[in-house]
């Protein structure tokens, strides 16, 4: 099941795009156009993720990925309750209570996993972080193609020592949703045409530009 990004009839990968642009009608529209499509499974359950791969299995049968957002450790408390005393104002005016507690969302990783080692996807990429070690090695097994997300040489070097088979290289130009491995890291400023080759110093992986693309 191992894909080459470098076989693709057309050099592009679908953005997997959490929220809900990124459809299995159009995971198969780029396919048919020569790239390669993309799910996002973050930001649903697992039996969502399960129904829209299916969806993209009757709808082609060239390879697709699908993008998972890796959990984090829950940022700093502090600046969440000063935050949430900046809100409470507003709050109070409309009746909304505001949660004092917010606990850690895993965006249902541990049944995410679990059905892609059950039912294995051509290509699983990562964003906001690296799975485990143990993680990693299940999903290779299983024969699927993984690529991590990554921001800097040093996440990549990270990557590159977990196994990945290709990085996600994403520039600045990519605004506000930055795949730092942390999310108290302040994002790099690099520019994309820079960050790439400082990339490549550190690592012979394939290489997939991201962020603000415009053209070729």
């Amino acid at each position: 099941m191992t894909v080459r990004l470098d076989e693709l009839a057309v050099p592009v990968i679908a953005a997997p795009m959490a929220g809900g642009p990124s459809t299995p009608e159009l995971a198969a529209a780029v396919n048919r156009a020569g790239g390669l499509g993309f799910l996002a499974g973050a930001l649903k359950t697992a039996q969502a993720m399960a129904e829209q791969i299916a969806a993209v299995r009757k709808s082609t049968d060239r390879p697709y990925g699908v993008n998972l957002f890796v959990p984090g450790t829950p940022g700093d408390a502090a600046a969440v309750a000063a935050y949430r005393e900046r809100l409470r104002p507003e709050a109070e005016q409309w009746g909304v209570t505001l949660p004092e507690e917010i606990g850690p969302d895993r965006d249902d990783w541990e049944a995410k996993l679990a059905l892609l080692l059950a039912d294995p996807v051509p290509v699983l990429s990562y964003t906001f972080g690296l799975p485990t070690a143990e993680e990693a090695a299940a999903v290779r097994a299983v024969g699927t193609t993984q690529v991590a997300t990554v921001t800097t040489p040093e996440e990549a070097r990270a990557a590159q020592a977990l196994g990945m088979d290709a990085l996600c290289v994403q520039g600045p130009e990519a605004g506000g949703h930055r795949g730092t491995h942390r999310v108290t890291d302040r994002p790099g400023e690099l520019p994309l045409l820079e960050l790439l080759p400082a990339v490549r110093e550190v690592t012979a992986l394939p290489l997939i530009a991201a962020g603000g693309l415009g053209d070729g």
